[in-house]
């Protein structure tokens, strides 16, 4: 389950370091378009060996308040492979251009020009730039094993994680009315997840093998968003899975993490919009919806 609305941004914890650079330009369609390098790529790639493959940033199209385009971001980042960001507002996620790139209407998506190939769902997109980029195993691993774990976690994050998260902090959050049946379920399934991260980090650091690999980056975004799924602001929600919470830790001091949140402060703030995801003066998704359809009839 790619995006949600507005639901699921994340807030840093702490202010972010300046690494590489960027360029902001806005096109006619309300559309951002970021152009991001690594300090070293005009130089060289990540491995040594991407020149000869890599010639055209990536296009990455996003809604930025969710935490999933954020995770395709981190791979990117950790990969030092260029990119640009093509951000688009909420209310133009089921309109052309993106539903050219996407007909499900959902973010993220990304155009490679170096491959002439689109991808839609943050799963398949994570998976393509490992297989594609990451020829020095930085994230991964090439043993049968190994290999086959790391995708078994991120299937995880993306049926289990991602959909209990985002459900849990639409009932908590976002819906209208509160309907305690539905957050006591999906609270309940929010902890079970974690018991699951808890249980398996248990006198490790990491999901599989001795690195950081794209499998426990997957779950960052998400993980970073708890105070808001839960509907406990500012509280400490990992406290209860010290394992996960120490996981946690470990990747957001990362500087790829760091400077995905410099990047999705600058597009939220451009679009006058809250840590929630919602502009500003907007308290749910009934009142979102109501404005959305004032704008479109006026």
């Amino acid at each position: 389950m790619d995006d949600q609305p507005a639901f699921s941004g994340f807030q840093p914890g702490k202010p972010p370091g300046q690494t590489g650079w960027h360029k902001i330009k806005l096109s006619s369609l309300a559309c951002a378009s970021l152009n991001f390098r690594s300090k070293n790529s005009s130089k060289h790639s990540p491995s040594g060996q991407l020149p000869h493959i890599m010639t055209r940033p990536i296009e990455v199209w996003m809604t930025p308040p969710g935490p999933n385009p954020w995770k395709v971001i981190v791979i990117l980042e950790e990969l030092e492979v260029p990119y640009e960001i093509k951000s688009i507002r909420f209310e133009d996620i089921k309109k052309p251009p993106f539903i050219d790139v996407n007909p499900n209407g959902r973010a993220p998506a990304i155009i490679d020009p170096n491959t002439d190939l689109t991808l839609w769902e943050s799963g398949a997109i994570i998976l393509y730039l490992i297989e594609q980029y990451d020829t020095q195993k930085k994230l991964s691993f090439g043993s049968l094993h190994e290999k086959n774990l790391l995708n078994q976690w991120l299937m995880f994050q993306m049926s289990g994680q991602g959909p209990y998260f985002g459900q849990c902090g639409w009932f908590n959050v976002l819906h209208p009315e509160k309907l305690p049946s539905a957050i006591d379920r999906y609270s309940n399934e929010v902890k079970r997840v974690l018991g699951v991260l808890e249980k398996s980090l248990h006198s490790k650091q990491w999901l599989v093998g001795d690195k950081c690999t794209y499998a426990d980056l997957s779950f960052v975004t998400w993980n970073d968003r708890m105070d808001m799924v839960l509907g406990v602001p500012n509280s400490k929600p990992l406290k209860d899975f010290p394992n996960v919470e120490a996981w946690h830790n470990r990747m957001i001091s990362r500087g790829s993490f760091r400077k995905a949140i410099e990047i999705r402060e600058k597009l939220m703030d451009e679009q006058g919009l809250m840590p929630n995801g919602m502009p500003k003066g907007v308290n749910n998704m009934a009142e979102y919806e109501d404005k959305m359809k004032r704008e479109e009839e006026g």
